[in-house]
C-alpha cells in the first residue's frame, strides 16, 4: 500500500482477469499509419510484462487523440505491433472497445496472453466532451456502457496511466467502484516520486519554471511557495518576462506585445502579487537575449533595446541558474529558457540541461518541451526522472487531488472483498 492505494505486490494475479488501464497516445503518422513516437509505450511495458508474466490474462485498454476531440482519433492497432515488439510476444488486437466481439475475445483469453481493445474514446463517455458537459460522479460512471459491459468479465482493474490521472472517464474512474483495485508500476513510480517532491524533498528545493504554458507555472508557483516546498524558483522563457514586466523592467515592446496578444496579460498583475509575497524565493533573469537577422545579442536588464522581443535568458542569467541547480538536492524542472529549436536561442536551456545533468541532486522533468530539450541534448540517462504526465503532473503539483488517485483509494477498499 502506497498513499492508501493498493501496488501489484499485493496482487494474486494467476489465473485472473486483468482491465489494465495504460496510456500509450502517442502522435500518428496518418499516411503511413504507424507512430511517431514510442516512448509511453515503452514506459508500459513493464507493468503488462509483470501481468503477464504472473499469470493474467490482460486486457488493455488505452485511448489516442486528443482533446480536439473526434478529428484526432486513431485506432490502436499500431500500438500493438509496437506492444509486440518491446515484450517479445504476441498482443492481440481487436476493432472493439466493449461490444460482443471484445468481450468474446476477453472470455477466450489463457493464462499470460495479452488483448489490446481499440481506442477506448470511441466510446461516447470516454471523450473530452463527455466528461466536460456531463460531470458525472464516479458511481455514476460505474454504471456507463463501457463499465457494465467490461467489468463483470474481470477480477481486478489496474491503472497505469498517471499521465491521464487528471481525466474523469469511466476507463479511469468508474472501474475502481466494482472491481478491487491497483496501481501499475508505472503509475507507482510516478505518484510516489512527484509525491516525494511535494512532500519530503531533498533541500535546497530548486524549481526551474519557464515556458509558455503560463496558468502551469503559476499554478504550480502559488502551491510550492506557499506550502514551502520550494526554497528557489528560477523563471526563464515566458513566465521569467511576465515577473520582469510586472516588476516595471524593460523586456522590450516586442515581448510585451506577445504576452498582450497571447491574452497573458491577466498574469502580469498575478506576478506582481506573487513576487510581493515571496520575492526573496523567486529568482528572474537579470540579462536577456533576442535575436536579428539570425544573429544572437544579450544586454543586462536597463540595458535592453526597447523594441525587441525577448526569447531567451542571457549568459548571466545562465550562470546564476547553473550555481543554484548544482547546489541543490532536489531539482523540478517545468519549461526551457526560451526558444530552444532554433540554434541562437537556444543557449540558456542548454546551459541549464547541461547543469541538470552534472547536478548531484534528484532531479524531476515533466511536461512535453522539456523532454523534447532533454532528447535534443542527448541527456535523458543523465536526469534522475522523466514524468510522462503532462496536465496530470501539473495539477497534482498544484495541489489537487487528481481524480484517478481518489478512485484507487476506493478501489482499494474493494481488494479482499
Amino acid at each position: 500500500m502506497q498513499f492508501g492505494i493498493r501496488t501489484l505486490d499485493e496482487a494474486e494475479l494467476r489465473g485472473k482477469t486483468v482491465l489494465c488501464r495504460v496510456d500509450m497516445n502517442q502522435p500518428v503518422d496518418r499516411a503511413a499509419g504507424t507512430l511517431k513516437s514510442i516512448n509511453r509505450i515503452r514506459a508500459c511495458v513493464p507493468t503488462i510484462r509483470e501481468l503477464c508474466e504472473r499469470g493474467a490474462k490482460v486486457v488493455l485498454l488505452a485511448h489516442q487523440g486528443s482533446d480536439i476531440e473526434y478529428k484526432n482519433f486513431y485506432s490502436t492497432e499500431p500500438h500493438a505491433k509496437v506492444l509486440s515488439e518491446l515484450l517479445g510476444c504476441e498482443v492481440q488486437w481487436i476493432d472493439d472497445v466493449c461490444g460482443p466481439a471484445a468481450r468474446e475475445k476477453i472470455k477466450a483469453l489463457h493464462d499470460g496472453e495479452i488483448l489490446l481493445l481499440d481506442n477506448v474514446r470511441y466510446v461516447s463517455e470516454e471523450q473530452t466532451l463527455f466528461e466536460m458537459k456531463l460531470r458525472l460522479t464516479h458511481e455514476q460512471q460505474a454504471k456507463t456502457l463501457l463499465v457494465e459491459k467490461l467489468a463483470p468479465l474481470a477480477d481486478m482493474y489496474v491503472c497505469d496511466a498517471f499521465a491521464a490521472a487528471h481525466r474523469d472517464q469511466p476507463s479511469l474512474c468508474g472501474f475502481e467502484q466494482v472491481l478491487p483495485s491497483y496501481m501499475g508500476r508505472l503509475f507507482e513510480k510516478e505518484f510516489c516520486t512527484v509525491s516525494r517532491v511535494m512532500e519530503q524533498p531533498d533541500r535546497p528545493c530548486v524549481f526551474v519554471l519557464g515556458g509558455a504554458k503560463i496558468s502551469d507555472a503559476f499554478l504550480m508557483m502559488e502551491t510550492v511557495l506557499g506550502k514551502g516546498v520550494a526554497d528557489q524558483v528560477l523563471t526563464g522563457g515566458l513566465v521569467g518576462n511576465i515577473f520582469l514586466a510586472a516588476l516595471g523592467k524593460q523586456i522590450g515592446q516586442g515581448s510585451l506585445d506577445f504576452i498582450y496578444r497571447s491574452n497573458y496579460g491577466e498574469y502580469i498583475e498575478k506576478a506582481e502579487a506573487l513576487y510581493r509575497r515571496y520575492g526573496e524565493k523567486i529568482t528572474l533573469p537579470c540579462d536577456l537575449a533576442w535575436v536579428t537577422d539570425g544573429v544572437r545579442h544579450e544586454a543586462e536588464l536597463g540595458d535592453v533595446p526597447a523594441e525587441i522581443a525577448a526569447i531567451d535568458i542571457g549568459e548571466k542569467t545562465a550562470e546564476v541558474y547553473r550555481t543554484a541547480i548544482l547546489q541543490a538536492k532536489t531539482v523540478f524542472v517545468n519549461g526551457p529558457m526560451g526558444v530552444f529549436e532554433q540554434a541562437p536561442s537556444e543557449f540558456g536551456t542548454r546551459a541549464v540541461w547541461q547543469a541538470l545533468a552534472q547536478t548531484e541532486g534528484f532531479t524531476v522533468l515533466g511536461g512535453g518541451d522539456s523532454i523534447t530539450a532533454t532528447e535534443k541534448y542527448e541527456l535523458t540517462d543523465k536526469m534522475g526522472y522523466i514524468c510522462t504526465g503532462g496536465g496530470a503532473l501539473i495539477r497534482f503539483l498544484s495541489g489537487e487531488e487528481l481524480p484517478v488517485i481518489k478512485a484507487l483509494r476506493h478501489g482499494a477498499s474493494l481488494c479482499g472483498k
